[in-house]
């Protein structure tokens, strides 16, 4: 018996909703329920001190029916089965939905990253290829970077495999610096894909984005990005957030994340933006917390941080309208309930922040190619695909009438019981 309440739950019971609507058979619903192959690893690694620790190390490939498995690696002291499991099937459907030829994977190693040095780092990248390193390959298996992990990592985690494997493979793993086979606008992927199909929200909406007001929660390279692109593009950027605050802006007022970013890069807080409390009346903005940017007055919330940020004790407090998930899971089920209830639209992680796997794509593309592009041809490719995945999930969204949430996930579940069938799993 399944335990309920955990991520991978949430995911079966919207796979069985899923199933009868469009009728999957016995067969094609076990092999969307069940991960391809779980590894479950201990390593260990010594530290600058000389003490040997032993870690949890995960790598969950679920789904390979249209492609090689494809998801990130991410240390963090949360990581676990469920979570790992979840986020794998999540990575299965985000590609069907946005029409890369990849299956879904998801790894993790179970540690605070904030307590190792850059040394320890790099011991725990090298020890997770060596035990989960003989089920990657570019043709099997591509990691790339999540939460807290880095491209530096990456370099770490492509240098352990080739040793291993004895031969050049730089398709293995995407998310690289650049001067080992990384690819252009790899750093502004998800924000400039999340922004792609926020626009294209906007529009079918009939909302004009001059008039919006825009506040993001995490202030990391996607959120930061998002911000910087849709402040350029017109619209208000209302507040904005990290881990140690948040900054408000009140009455007609908005902010310029490019100069939060440069003083972020100085002092490290958000909230130390501003010297002085005069300075701050001057451009009418207040430091507040993360609760309340999640529920200040905006026309938009994008939520760039981590999971379960929005969930059933302040989801009916939101006055966005409009939700763009560039995080993975920021809301809980009971939230999203709430919210569609309550008329807001929420534009799906598995939908708005797919532009990252889909540059990631482009980066195993070019390596196999070995024929790297410029940024401004990966954001060239980048356009045609999320506005295409906008539309076919919108078309959806209008054909069963139900939220964009569901019609992503029954798009994702769609096409790959398509590739299914086409095994002959009927």
């Amino acid at each position: 018996m399944r335990s309920k309440n955990t991520p991978f739950a949430f995911y079966l019971e919207r796979l069985a909703r899923a199933a009868q609507t469009l009728g999957l058979s016995k067969a094609q619903l076990k092999a969307l329920q069940t991960p391809d192959k779980i590894l479950d690893k201990k390593i260990t690694i010594k530290t600058d001190k000389g003490r040997k620790e032993t870690l949890r190390a995960y790598r969950v490939q679920f789904n390979n029916a249209r492609g090689p498995y494809k998801g990130g690696i991410r240390f963090h002291p949360a990581a676990d089965l469920s979570e790992v499991k979840a986020l794998a099937a999540a990575m299965a459907l985000k590609c069907a939905v946005v029409g890369i030829p990849l299956g879904g994977s998801k790894g993790g190693v179970q540690c605070d990253p904030k307590k190792y040095s850059s040394t320890e780092l790099e011991r725990v990248s090298r020890a997770y290829v060596r035990a989960i390193g003989g089920s990657l390959g570019v043709d099997t298996d591509i990691p790339a970077p999540d939460v807290y992990t880095t491209p530096e990592i990456m370099a770490y985690m492509l240098d352990e495999f080739e040793k291993k494997v004895g031969h050049s493979e730089p398709g293995m793993i995407t998310g690289k610096p650049i001067a080992l086979g990384g690819s252009e606008g790899r750093g502004t992927a998800t924000a400039q894909g999340g922004v792609y199909v926020l626009e294209e929200t906007v529009k079918a909406l009939g909302l004009d984005r001059k008039k919006l007001r825009v506040a993001v929660q995490g202030f990391g390279n996607a959120g930061y990005h998002a911000a910087r692109i849709l402040h350029e593009l017109g619209y208000h950027i209302v507040g904005l957030s990290d881990s140690t605050g948040a900054l408000i802006a009140e009455n007609g007022h908005k902010i310029d994340p490019t100069s939060v970013y440069i003083a972020k890069q100085n002092g490290g807080k958000i909230s130390e933006h501003y010297a002085d409390k005069k300075s701050m009346e001057r451009d009418g903005v207040h430091v507040g917390i993360n609760e309340e940017l999640l529920t200040m007055d905006c026309d938009i919330l994008i939520p760039a941080a981590l999971d379960n940020q929005l969930t059933a004790d302040n989801a009916a407090n939101v006055k966005a309208k409009i939700i763009l998930e560039l995080a993975n899971g920021p809301i809980s089920p009971e939230a999203d309930a709430i919210l569609e209830k309550a008329g807001v639209t929420v534009i799906p992680d598995i939908l708005a922040n797919a532009g990252g796997v889909t540059v990631s794509y482009f980066e195993w593309v070019q390596n196999r190619q070995q024929y790297y592009w410029t940024e401004e041809q990966v954001l060239e490719r980048l356009q045609p695909i999320m506005t295409s995945a906008f539309k076919a999930v919108s078309g959806l969204v209008k054909e069963k009438n139900v939220s964009y949430r569901e019609a992503a996930f029954l798009l994702g579940i769609q096409r790959i019981t398509e590739a299914l069938k086409m095994r002959g799993v009927r």
